[in-house]
Parts: C-alpha cells; sequence; structure tokens
C-alpha cells in the first residue's frame, strides 16, 4: 500500500488512549513511515527513599495509582520522572 493512501496517526493524550488504539486498529492502515525504533533500559534501582506524608495524601496517591493499575510505589517514581523529565525541557 503506498504511503499516500494510508492514514496518518493520531495523536493520543494519554497512554491509555494510545493502548486502546493499538489494540482494537489495524495498524497497516497507518503511515508508520515516521516511527523510530526505541530501546529502553531500566536501571536497577540503586537509592531509595523515605517521605512521611499525611495520610490523606497517601490515600488518594494509592487509589490513583491502584485507578492506573499499578503499584503506588511505581507511580511515585513516574510522578518524579515525569516532573524531572518536564524541568530538562524547560
Amino acid at each position: 500500500m503506498k504511503t499516500s493512501k494510508l492514514k496518518q496517526m493520531p495523536v493520543f493524550k494519554t497512554d491509555e488512549e494510545a493502548e486502546n488504539f493499538v489494540d482494537t486498529a489495524d495498524l497497516t492502515e497507518y503511515d508508520l513511515s515516521g516511527f523510530k525504533p526505541v530501546h529502553f533500559e531500566f536501571l536497577p534501582k540503586e537509592a531509595s527513599i523515605n517521605i512521611r506524608l499525611p495520610q490523606v495524601l497517601m490515600s488518594a496517591l494509592k487509589e490513583k495509582a491502584k485507578n492506573k493499575a499499578v503499584p503506588y510505589t511505581r507511580y511515585v517514581r513516574h510522578l518524579i520522572e515525569q516532573d524531572l523529565q518536564k524541568s530538562y525541557r524547560d
């Protein structure tokens, strides 16, 4: 199929939107020529932190992580990584 006949990939606001799209779409109908190979490195976790939070904040954090189906500690790490990446871009 020519790339001119292929659909453009939609832009997703969340990972969940992208996951739902990939689960249901026929990717052969889309122009994937702009995609690049990605390599993920999962570095060992060598450092740890211990923080005290108000119970209401901890409960909200655990609830949000539960809704995303991830352990709350992983969710906290994700939030920290997102904030640091954002500060590098700014």
